[in-house]
């Protein structure tokens, strides 16, 4: 597959559990993302890369969201992202364990482009994260 112009452009992933960071990098890796990951370990950290991104970091080509997190909660990352005048069009994830037709619904009406409840097991996890990397880093075109 030939990689989209955003191939340089991280992932930014928002989880505070590390054995998930751990999964999720270990299951980009062997489905060979060339992407960087980058990771907030809280809803806060996530918001403040907003500030880095205006100050020149590179955009992520997309971001995975967990729902439940410290300090500030997922949906209102998602709120806040996709409320921003600039950021808005980052494609959003949500990848979180809770199946709960009330979180799916809020994250669908915040604006979010995915919602995926996380697989238990290493070999889901690992087909979610190379469909991950297809969609959203070789075949979705942005704007």
């Amino acid at each position: 597959f030939m990689k989209n112009r955003l191939v340089n452009n991280p992932i930014l992933l928002v989880e505070d559990n590390p054995l998930d960071i751990d999964l999720t990098i270990r299951a980009f890796k062997s489905s060979n993302l060339v992407n960087p990951i980058e990771v907030a370990r809280d809803g806060d950290e996530a918001l403040k890369y907003i500030k880095k991104w205006d100050s020149g970091a590179a955009i992520p080509v997309v971001i995975l969201l967990d729902l439940k997190l410290p300090k500030v909660d997922g949906l209102d990352v998602l709120k806040t992202m996709k409320e921003h005048p600039i950021y808005k069009t980052i494609p959003i994830v949500v990848l979180t364990s809770s199946s709960e037709n009330s979180d799916i619904e809020a994250a669908y009406k915040l604006g979010v482009n995915s919602y995926i409840v996380k697989p238990v097991n290493f070999d889901n996890f690992l087909k979610v994260a190379g469909q991950i990397e297809l969609y959203w880093c070789v075949i979705n075109k942005l704007p």
